[in-house]
C-alpha cells in the first residue's frame, strides 16, 4: 500500500480541475493508439479512487507490479506536458521559453536567419517584462549563431551583443545577490524569529550590511527594487522595527502600482506584498488602516482581471484568514471571530497537500489565541497541543516556545492544574534547550510555579505584582516580542479586575488612534 498523501502522482491527479482532466484526455486522444494505453487506464483509475492502492491496480490488470513505478513516472510526465500546453498555464515567461525552443529547433536545422528573427522578438518581450535571466540566455544564443551566420553588420552586431550581455549580466548578478540576502533573512526569521538581545541585533545588522550589495539607484529596475525592499523588510521584521516594516512593505506594493502589468506577471509577489503590509499594520496597531487595506485586498483578488490558479488560491486563503484573525485580536472581538475557525479548518483540509506544516501551525496558534480570548481554554489547549506534539516542525522555534507558555496559562485558567508541575518542568527544559528563556517567560513560569503556595485571598495581589514586573518590559526592544504572541498584560488585568480579557482588549483598542 502506497502512502497516497505523499505520492507525487496521486497528489497531482487529485489537484487537477475538471477542465485540466478534460484537456489531458484530449491530449492523450490526439493519437488513436493512446486510447487503450496503460497510462490512461491508470489515470482513470486514480481519478475515480480516493486512495492509491497498488495491489488493487495490479489485480485489475492495469499494470504488472514490476512495471508500476515506470508507468507512474510516464503518466506523471504526460500530465505535465498536457498542463504545459493548456492555455490556463500560459504566461509571458512560458511564451518566451516557447520562442526560445522554436529558435533552437530552427538553429539545428541550419535556418540561422529565421532563428535570429525569433530570438530578437523573444528578447524584446523578455526585456519589456524585465525577464533578465531569459534575456541573457537569448543574447548568449544570439552570439553563438552570429559566429556561424556571417552578415555585413557583423562588427556592429558583435558590439551590440557584447554591451547587452554585459548589462544583463550586471543586472542578474545584482538581482541574485539581493534575492540571496532576502532569502537568507527570511530563513533566519523562520528559524529563530525576532532578535533577543543587543548581541543578536548587532550580529544581524552586521550580516545585513555586509551582504547588501552596492548599487546605483538609477540602475535598478523593477526586480532589483523588489528584492531590495524584500531584504529591508525582513531585516526590519527580525530587529522588530515595525514602522520600517510598514515603510518597506508599502514601497513593495507601490512598486507594483507603478508597474501595473507586473501584477499579472508576478501575482504571488503582489499577494505577499499585501500580506506583509497587513502584518505590519497589525504590529503597529493601526486598526483602521488594517481593516480598510484588508477589504481592498479581498476586493482586488476577487476581481476578474486578477490571475487565478491553484497557488494563488492557497496563498489567498492563508493571507486573508491570518489577517482576519489579526483584526479580531486587535479589536478584542474574539466571539465575533469564532465563525472563522470552521472556514479555516475547511481550507486546511482542502489544501492539505499544498500547505506546509509551518503555515498550518501558525493558523492553529492563532485559533488557540482566539479561543483563549473567548475564555474557552479547553479549546485553546486543543489547538496548542497540535503544535506542541508536532515533531516535524523545525521552523519558528519562537512559535513552539510561546505555544507552550500559553498552554500553561490556559491549563491554569481551565482549572486543569493537576499536571501543572510536570508541564512547567517540560516547558522550562524546552525553553532552555531552545535558548529562548526571556525575562517575561521567566516571570510567567515563576508565577505559575508558585501558585500552589498562594492562598485564594492573596491571588489578586500576586497578579498585581506580576503585572508591575511585566509592565516594564512592554516597550523593551527585545522583551516586548513576548507580547506579540500573547497579550499577557491584558490577561493579568482581566484577572485583577475580574473582567473578561476581551473587554480589556476592546477598551485598549478604542484608544488606538492612528
Amino acid at each position: 500500500m502506497t502512502n497516497d498523501q505523499k505520492d507525487p502522482l496521486f497528489i497531482l491527479v487529485k489537484s487537477l480541475s475538471k477542465s485540466e482532466k478534460r484537456q489531458f484526455k484530449v491530449y492523450v486522444g490526439r493519437l488513436g493508439v493512446n486510447t487503450d494505453s496503460k497510462f490512461l487506464a491508470l489515470f482513470n483509475h486514480l481519478d475515480k479512487h480516493d486512495t492509491l492502492d497498488e495491489d488493487l491496480i495490479v489485480s485489475k490488470g492495469i499494470v504488472k507490479k514490476q512495471q508500476f513505478s515506470n508507468l507512474k513516472a510516464h503518466l506523471y510526465k504526460q500530465i505535465l506536458i498536457s498542463l504545459r500546453l493548456s492555455p490556463l498555464h500560459q504566461n509571458t515567461r512560458s511564451q518566451i521559453r516557447e520562442q526560445l525552443d522554436f529558435a533552437s529547433i530552427l538553429y539545428h536545422k541550419g535556418l540561422y536567419k529565421q532563428s535570429l528573427k525569433i530570438l530578437d522578438k523573444a528578447k524584446t518581450l523578455a526585456m519589456e517584462n524585465e525577464e533578465h535571466n531569459i534575456a541573457y540566455e537569448i543574447v548568449e544564443f544570439e552570439k553563438i549563431i552570429e559566429t556561424q551566420y556571417i552578415t555585413r553588420s557583423i562588427n556592429s552586431r558583435a558590439d551590440e551583443l557584447t554591451v547587452e550581455a554585459k548589462m544583463l549580466s550586471m543586472k542578474n548578478v545584482l538581482t541574485s545577490r539581493l534575492s540571496n540576502l532576502s532569502l537568507q533573512l527570511y530563513g533566519l526569521m523562520l528559524k529563530s524569529g525576532y532578535v533577543r538581545n543587543d548581541k543578536e541585533h548587532q550580529e544581524i545588522t552586521n550580516y545585513f550590511n555586509g551582504k547588501l550589495p552596492k548599487y546605483e539607484w538609477n540602475m535598478l529596475g523593477f526586480r532589483e527594487k523588489l528584492w531590495l525592499y524584500k531584504a529591508h523588510l525582513w531585516y526590519s521584521f527580525i530587529v522588530q522595527d515595525f514602522l520600517s516594516c510598514y515603510k518597506y512593505s508599502k514601497k513593495w506594493l507601490d512598486l507594483f502600482y507603478e508597474h501595473p502589468k507586473m501584477i499579472v506577471q508576478n501575482p504571488v509577489f503582489f499577494l505577499r506584498g499585501n500580506h506583509y503590509l497587513l502584518e505590519s499594520l497589525y504590529l503597529i496597531k493601526d486598526k483602521a488602516q488594517l481593516k480598510s487595506t484588508l477589504q481592498e485586498f479581498e476586493n482586488r483578488i476577487t476581481d476578474l482581471p486578477f490571475p487565478k490558479d491553484d497557488n494563488i488560491e492557497v496563498l489567498s486563503f492563508q493571507f486573508i484568514y491570518n489577517n482576519k484573525l489579526n483584526v479580531h485580536f486587535l479589536e478584542g472581538s474574539f466571539d465575533k471571530g469564532e465563525y472563522l475557525v470552521e472556514e479555516i479548518l475547511s481550507g486546511i483540509s482542502e489544501f492539505k497537500n499544498r500547505l506546509d506544516d509551518h503555515h498550518i501551525m501558525v493558523l492553529y496558534y492563532k485559533i488557540g489565541c482566539l479561543y483563549f480570548g473567548m475564555a474557552n481554554h479547553r479549546k485553546c489547549i486543543e489547538y496548542l497541543t497540535k503544535i506542541i506534539n508536532n515533531k516535524s516542525l523545525k521552523m519558528r522555534e519562537d512559535l513552539m516556545c510561546f505555544s507552550r507558555v500559553l498552554s500553561l496559562v490556559a491549563h491554569y485558567e481551565a482549572g486543569m492544574d493537576y499536571h501543572l508541575e510536570t508541564q512547567l518542568k517540560e516547558t522550562y527544559r524546552f525553553l532552555i534547550k531552545m535558548n529562548d528563556l526571556h525575562e517575561v517567560q521567566k516571570e510567567m513560569i515563576k508565577f505559575l510555579k508558585n501558585l500552589g503556595d498562594i492562598y485564594p485571598h492573596q491571588i489578586k495581589e500576586e497578579f498585581r505584582k506580576l503585572h508591575k514586573r511585566l509592565k516594564q518590559y512592554e516597550d523593551h526592544p527585545y522583551e516586548k516580542r513576548a507580547f506579540l504572541y500573547l497579550d499577557i498584560l491584558s490577561w493579568l488585568e482581566s484577572n485583577i479586575e475580574g473582567r473578561p480579557v476581551a473587554d480589556i482588549i476592546k477598551e485598549k483598542a478604542k484608544g488606538l488612534i492612528r
